[in-house]
């Protein structure tokens, strides 16, 4: 299964070519920020306390195969709504540690690896995209595959 999480509001159906065997997760106005209880870890282990929606975003990730993230690039990092959802899928991976090929991972809950590709838009400057590079690259080091990254001017340019 794909997972695409957007910042676009009502995403065009142009974007996803209307594929199949995708879930979408876009801004319905309901998400409630990560409160750092990390009770997803060790209380409720996988499932968020926030019951708004977005309280599954562990246990989903967890039969996904590739996550794709559209997000405005802000400051070389993703936008705040994408941003959310992301520290909302922390149940995702366990609290301990792990050093692979040299790197501090998260040890993961779940038995699937995910590759992740992400397309930023909007006035990039060089430096910008050099962050940006490192946090997918450190992402996708806790996911488990590949990364690839793409960006852009506009919104209007992406098709995934």
């Amino acid at each position: 299964m794909d997972i695409l999480i957007s910042d676009v509001g009502n995403i065009e159906h142009s974007l996803t070519n209307n594929r199949e065997g995708l879930t979408v997760i876009s801004d319905n106005g309901r998400i409630k920020p990560c409160q750092g209880c990390f009770n997803c870890w060790i209380k409720t282990p996988g499932k968020c306390v926030l019951n708004d929606g977005y309280d599954n975003m562990g246990a989903l990730l967890s039969k996904c195969d590739r996550m794709i993230i559209i997000s405005r690039c802000v400051y070389g990092g993703y936008s705040p709504f994408v941003k959310n959802v992301l520290d909302r899928s922390i149940s995702y991976l366990l609290p301990y540690f792990e050093t692979k090929n040299g790197i501090t991972c998260h040890q993961k809950r779940y038995d699937n690896s995910i590759a992740l590709i992400v397309h930023f838009y909007g006035e990039i400057s060089d430096a910008e995209k050099e962050t940006a590079r490192e946090l997918v690259k450190t992402n996708g080091d806790n996911m488990g595959e590949k990364t690839e990254i793409h960006f852009y001017k506009s919104i209007e340019e992406i098709r995934v």
